[in-house]
């Protein structure tokens, strides 16, 4: 059984979430910092008038958290919010949210959704991704010229002191915690071993300007998460042709 959990891959994670989600928004709401660092990254995507007239693909919602902060930034948006987890999914689609918000159940490398977007925002999901390089050139091709791509996302492995921090929260919380809410350490463990061997900050700049970005820059957040969760922003270029 062990190494059945230790074993779970990418393409698995979608399932691994199904099991997970009746407790996944108790455990996450236990860091302080969770929902304050969605925010302050959906903030940096820099969006006008509250959004108004503005279209956003939230990739990979989850149970609603990132969408909620996409909200907080863009009250005034239409939304389209997917994830490839059913149950993930329906937590989300039971909570309060206004009529420009849209869920769709699909992997975003299958999203039907066509362009063109005035910004992506993608929290925790490059990571977990067969492609991301394929991914990441189909959000920019989804985007209008000039949009933003926002990824909020882990990234230690260029900081001696972020993998000791990451190895001690989740040795000593985050795998005995979502343990004991979901009966399985499969996909905490899983979450340890992807951010260990995720790109470094350098590397997923360098990723993101190859995949066709612009403007490509990053920054972190505060608290223990610091130079742990970064937010990686980016533009498509000003003569992108969205859905080319």
């Amino acid at each position: 059984m062990r190494r059945r959990q230790t074993a779970l891959r990418a393409r698995a994670v979608p399932a691994a979430f199904d099991g997970a989600a009746a407790s996944y928004d108790a455990l996450v709401a236990a860091d302080p910092g969770y929902h304050r660092h969605l925010r302050a990254s959906a903030r940096r995507m820099g969006l006008p008038g509250s959004g108004a007239g503005l279209r956003i693909l939230d990739a990979g919602c989850g149970t609603g958290a990132s969408t909620a902060a996409v909200l907080d930034a863009a009250p005034l948006a239409q939304v389209v919010a997917v994830d490839a987890s059913e149950q993930m999914l329906r937590c989300a689609q039971r909570k309060t949210w206004p009529a420009s918000v849209r869920f769709a159940h699909c992997r975003v490398e299958d999203l039907p959704e066509d362009g063109p977007f005035d910004a992506v925002f993608a929290a925790y999901l490059v990571r977990n991704l067969d492609d991301p390089d394929g991914q990441l050139r189909a959000f920019r091709r989804l985007l209008r010229p000039g949009g933003r791509l926002v990824v909020h996302e882990f990234s230690v492995r260029d900081s001696m002191r972020a993998r000791a921090v990451w190895n001690l929260v989740c040795w000593t919380i985050i795998i005995p915690a979502g343990t004991a809410a979901s009966g399985s350490s499969a996909l905490y463990r899983y979450l340890w071993r992807s951010v260990r061997s995720f790109d470094g900050v350098e590397r997923f700049q360098r990723r993101l300007r190859d995949c066709g970005f612009t403007d490509v820059e990053t920054r972190t957040v505060s608290g223990w998460q610091r130079r742990v969760v970064h937010t990686f922003l980016a533009r498509a270029p000003s003569g992108n042709t969205p859905d080319a």
